[in-house]
């Protein structure tokens, strides 16, 4: 098996390219390695200290989003992910990106950072932080999810793209905090999540996920 994946279950770029490579049938070994604290032979892989890493045979990345551009075109032959014209390419880029630059921050370093996180380690949490994303901050990003999604199945192209693994990796780790998408005034984002929360590929990652969750507590 030559693909190592560095990184942990619980972050959401990690999943993403886990999602990838299940989605695409690939097998893949995955390295424990903690967003802090890490060993000093991982920095000579990523000398950002950030996870996701990949390893494939004398090849090394860094970044979620470039990990899955790599996979993508190191097996064409494979079911696609991004899309399958220009156009559709490019809307898939741009959500991948929004999921990764504006959900990320607010559902995974503040909800599931304050909720899970800190707790865990014994540091202070900010419920009022949390609050402020929630009710200021989210709402206007899911609305425009929402009517850029419209009654479609998928975001592009009426199939699975990297655009809905991003959305949902960052979902998962919201819900890991405690809350939900409001399926009264989001139904398609909330209908979308549960889709894709119900493949087969998620859900061989979400029963590890639930146990490392219930041993942290």
């Amino acid at each position: 098996m030559s693909l190592i994946v560095y990184g942990v279950p619980l972050s959401p770029f990690v999943r993403k390219v886990r999602l990838c490579l299940a989605e695409r049938g690939l097998d893949y070994q995955l390295e424990i390695i903690f967003p802090f604290d890490q060993p000093s032979w991982f920095l000579e892989l990523n000398p950002l200290g950030r996870i996701p890493a990949l390893k494939d045979g004398d090849l090394i990345l860094a970044d979620s989003s470039v990990i899955c551009q790599y996979l993508e075109d190191k097996y064409p032959d494979l079911t696609s992910l991004l899309g399958q014209n220009a156009e559709d390419r490019a809307k898939v880029r741009w959500l991948e990106k929004y999921a990764d630059y504006e959900l990320a921050p607010l559902t995974t370093f503040i909800i599931f950072q304050h909720r899970v996180i800190n707790p865990r380690n014994k540091k202070s949490s900010d419920e009022n932080i949390v609050q402020s994303a929630l009710v200021d901050k989210l709402p206007v990003h899911f609305d425009y999810l929402e009517q850029t999604l419209g009654n479609a199945e998928f975001f592009v192209g009426d199939r699975l793209s990297l655009a809905d693994l991003a959305f949902t990796s960052q979902m998962i780790n919201m819900e890991h905090g405690g809350e939900h998408i409001d399926k009264q005034r989001w139904p398609n984002l909330a209908a979308l999540f549960a889709r894709i929360k119900a493949r087969p590929s998620m859900q061989g990652l979400l029963n590890n996920e639930h146990e490392i969750l219930s041993s942290m507590k």
